[in-house]
């Protein structure tokens, strides 16, 4: 049988779609359990790659033959030669082109929304990771937030819609993942925006955001507002755009809330987080769409593939915006933490400037899901 390859985009093609897929996963046990591809309709048979050295007869009869198979490893080579094996065994299989590595970096833009008189926003779902930036689009100017490390797929999307990039900003200073704003912006000349309760140990220059700063982008003028919203970090800043959109960062998800323990500050920051969810967000429209930093499960994304959802039905459905009793919620926070995320204090200080990592540490200290938010 042919040997076929799929490639991250229509792996997450048949995620946004609900597909059906069957994925052989080649990586150790560990591995498999701490992280995976993950979809509302795929099954899974998780065997190490060291254990079908002498061949696959032992697990053909695991393996459907109705149902669409994809073979996934590491960084592709053991899939390969898995594969290679399960299509001499009479199989029609694909292997995941790049591994898991694909995976993580994959990057897939989704239309959000309209704007004032034709601007647009848009969302960069890094569906492996969790992560998601924003493109917001007035006439031929663009503005991003937190951006990943993978900056030419937002160059590449700039200059595909003939918008130059203006502005680039941190909603905070990240721990999960590698910004790639300081980057976005010494290729194109924005201008680079950071908290700067958050920036007090950086290397480089920056431009101060501060609450109440405006951004006016474009002919018809949107409108990019700063509110500070600390309890992730010190320095977290949300972002009302148009008066439509609230960019809410790491402090507020779909099905959760953000942790304050990623610079060891959970007891110091856990009554400003829960100010910034029970005070200041609550001051804002209900009708603003939420558009997080973050999404933990599959479950979080839209039928079209994007995380949104509207402030006022967050206010109802998230737990963590339900808790009226104070040390309650003091004792969820700080009790219900998941495992730091991989390499998070090397991934500080990359973001801080104090290091400079290869690409392949980066993708080494990146590996595994978010652990940004609250269980």
């Amino acid at each position: 049988m042919p040997l076929n390859i799929m490639t991250s985009k229509e792996v997450t093609q048949k995620v946004f779609n609900n597909e059906e897929l069957f994925i052989l996963d080649v990586r150790n046990e560990s591995d498999f359990n701490d992280w995976k591809i993950e979809g509302e309709n795929f099954n899974y048979l998780n065997v190490p790659y060291f254990e079908l050295l002498d061949g696959v007869d032992e697990i053909l009869d695991k393996i459907p033959t109705a149902q669409e198979v994809l073979v996934v490893c590491a960084k592709e080579g053991s899939s390969v030669m898995v594969a290679d094996m399960l299509s001499d065994a009479g199989l029609n299989v694909s292997y995941l082109k790049g591994g898991m590595k694909a995976w993580s970096e994959h990057l897939e833009p989704v239309k959000v929304g309209e704007l004032n008189d034709g601007g647009e926003i848009y969302q960069f779902v890094r569906i492996g990771k969790g992560c998601l930036s924003y493109m917001v689009v007035s006439n031929d100017e663009a503005v991003l937030i937190d951006a990943t490390r993978m900056t030419d797929i937002y160059l590449d999307f700039a200059e595909g819609i003939g918008a130059k990039i203006t502005h680039v900003f941190d909603t905070h200073l990240h721990a999960d993942h590698i910004s790639g704003g300081r980057t976005l912006a010494e290729k194109t000349g924005a201008t680079y925006w950071l908290p700067p309760k958050d920036a007090t140990e950086v290397t480089f220059d920056y431009q101060p955001l501060e609450d109440g700063n405006d951004v006016k982008i474009g002919n018809t003028i949107i409108n990019i507002h700063a509110l500070y919203s600390p309890g992730h970090t010190i320095g977290s800043t949300s972002f009302v755009v148009d008066e439509k959109f609230l960019l809410s960062g790491d402090i507020l998800f779909i099905d959760s809330i953000g942790r304050p323990d990623l610079a060891g500050m959970a007891e110091d920051w856990v009554g400003d987080l829960r100010e910034t969810l029970y005070k200041r967000y609550r001051e804002l429209s209900e009708e603003l769409i939420v558009l997080p930093a973050h999404f933990m499960i599959i479950d979080e994304l839209n039928d079209d593939g994007c995380v949104a959802q509207k402030l006022g039905t967050l206010i109802e459905e998230n737990h963590g915006l339900n808790i009226g009793d104070e040390s309650e919620f003091r004792k969820m926070v700080t009790e219900n933490l998941p495992p730091q995320p991989n390499a998070y204090k090397e991934i500080r200080q990359t973001n801080m400037g104090k290091i400079n990592p290869d690409i392949d540490q980066q993708r080494e200290m990146e590996i595994g899901p978010n652990r940004c938010a609250v269980r």
